[in-house]
């Protein structure tokens, strides 16, 4: 009984497709994966024989029960324009999608620094550069922007197409997925495709299966179930005060009066982008058969306040792990940005000492962006480093670029030395600070931390404080704000660490 009812339930989640289909996802000027096996999927009426072309390769496939299909194209160099057909032999008409490119495909994703567009965001000043926008014309970089869309479960299909980049659509782009883009078409000479699926503001649980989100234990668990039921809760209570006020509005409007600026709603989370799982069903559910290379992700702001930054450690990675598992891509790149510094008494340090420790995963790689960062404003404005930052990791990391540096000193042990601490790290040749180093802490005995000064000598850095003569452990940039920054000989920035456990 339970699995007839799934079945009816797939059946009428599925387009309702007579004539054999691609989603919207599959539409002209779309890039698909060089190199690898790329899935190419759709619909139709069940046991339809279906036949898919592309460039010079033929496939075929049979229409499930369910009313779907799928085929693996041969891997492909880069390369195009290209043709993909499709026919069924119970439909009229063939499917067909002009202008693919095969190059490499990165989807763009996170809150509001990766939404943040080329144009700039008022009220962040420094952020318009009306002549990037002007020179934005790239034919072979091309675009599948992701609406805001909520969902309360995984949707089959985006209603949003692929563009070409130009003035006009790279305009609204995230300005850190452009530069991006633009150092792999500079140093990998292919086709790039970027589907940018974000949305301002929101937690690492809405971007996560509710299957990914199962596999969290604990304390973790716990506190995105509460986030969600506290999220449904006040966004219940914002919805009615939006549709009173909507009738307050119309009866003024009626009696020709005028209606009074409103302010914003209490606990209004974006009409419930809040709630776990509701953007990944939305926004990434329905891109999950795309074949693509990587991730690059900018996200946390969010996730700062409360048991939601102590459990980031634990949310974080599995969200990237979860993803992996649907896009069906176990080793599929993961590039994500530590969050900047802000004049802010949430939790910031642990959310970016977490960030620093999902590199334990592999094929990850983390861009600093603390030097960067504006302490006034969330949005830093200055995205083209970040996006130079992120497609260093993917030269090296991805692309196997050899001697590239591309990460800032990481933390990989620390010493007692006496009354100090000795810090080593991984890629820490040629240690330099721009003015004195500080935003450093020494824990004493008692569990207290205490400002400390710091040195640095060679590869290794020093760190010591009058009162704290046994320390059990040193720290560094874990404030919201942090104000001194210290890079390796690339010029590439540490980030926030603490060498407890």
């Amino acid at each position: 009984m339970h699995v007839r009812l799934l079945a009816s339930l797939l059946i009428a989640a599925l387009p309702l497709a007579a004539e054999v289909s691609l989603p919207n996802a599959l539409s002209n000027h779309a890039v698909l994966q060089r190199d690898v096996p790329v899935r190419i999927w759709g619909w139709g009426t069940p046991k339809e024989n279906v036949t898919v072309k592309f460039h010079d390769q033929t496939k075929t496939a049979i229409v499930d029960r369910l009313g779907a299909w799928q085929v693996m194209l041969a891997p492909e160099k880069a390369g195009g324009p290209y043709t993909l057909q499709v026919r069924g032999d119970k439909s009229v008409t063939p499917q067909t999608r002009t202008d693919i490119l095969v190059g490499e495909v990165w989807i763009a994703s996170g809150q509001s620094n990766m939404e943040f567009p080329l144009r700039g965001r008022p009220g962040t000043p420094g952020s318009y550069h009306p002549e990037d926008i002007a020179a934005a014309t790239h034919p072979q970089v091309r675009i599948l922007h992701i609406a805001h869309t909520l969902s309360a479960v995984p949707l089959w299909d985006v209603k949003d197409i692929w563009t070409l980049c130009t003035p006009q659509t790279a305009d609204s782009l995230s300005a850190a997925a452009y530069w991006f883009a633009l150092q792999l078409r500079e140093y990998e000479h292919v086709p790039v495709g970027i589907i940018q699926t974000t949305w301002g503001g929101t937690p690492v649980a809405s971007w996560t299966s509710l299957h990914g989100l199962a596999a969290l234990n604990g304390d973790a668990l716990k506190t995105v179930a509460t986030d969600g039921a506290v999220s449904a809760d006040e966004q219940g209570v914002a919805d009615r005060i939006r549709a009173e006020r909507a009738e307050e509005d119309q009866a003024l409007r009626a009696a020709g009066q005028q209606v009074p600026k409103r302010g914003a709603i209490p606990g209004d989370h974006y009409g419930g982008a809040y709630t776990p799982g509701t953007l990944f069903n939305a926004m990434v559910a329905p891109l999950a058969p795309y074949t693509v290379r990587g991730v690059i992700w900018y996200q946390g702001e969010a996730d700062t306040r409360g048991l939601r930054a102590k459990n980031y450690v634990h949310t974080f990675p599995n969200m990237i792990q979860d993803w992996r598992k649907q896009f069906a891509n176990p080793d599929m790149a993961f590039l994500f940005v530590q969050i900047s510094n802000l004049k802010n008494t949430n939790d910031w340090g642990s959310v970016r000492d977490a960030q620093r420790r999902a590199l334990r995963l592999p094929n990850t790689g983390m861009a600093v962006s603390l030097d960067i960062g504006t302490p006034d404003n969330i949005h830093p404005p200055d995205k083209k480093t970040v996006g130079e930052r992120l497609a260093l990791a993917a030269r090296a990391i991805t692309y196997g670029e050899k001697d590239l540096e591309y990460a800032g000193p990481l933390f990989a042990s620390a010493t007692p030395q006496g009354n100090s601490m000795r810090i080593s790290f991984t890629h820490g040749e040629g240690l330099n600070a721009k003015g004195d180093l500080g935003d450093f802490e020494l824990q004493d005995a008692n569990g207290n931390w205490v400002p400390a000064t710091a040195k640095i000598d060679g590869s290794t850095i020093v760190v010591s404080a009058p009162s704290v003569t046994a320390p059990r452990a040193v720290r560094y940039g874990w404030a919201g704000e942090v104000d001194h920054y210290f890079y390796n000989k690339a010029g590439l920035p540490a980030g926030t660490f603490t060498s407890e456990k």
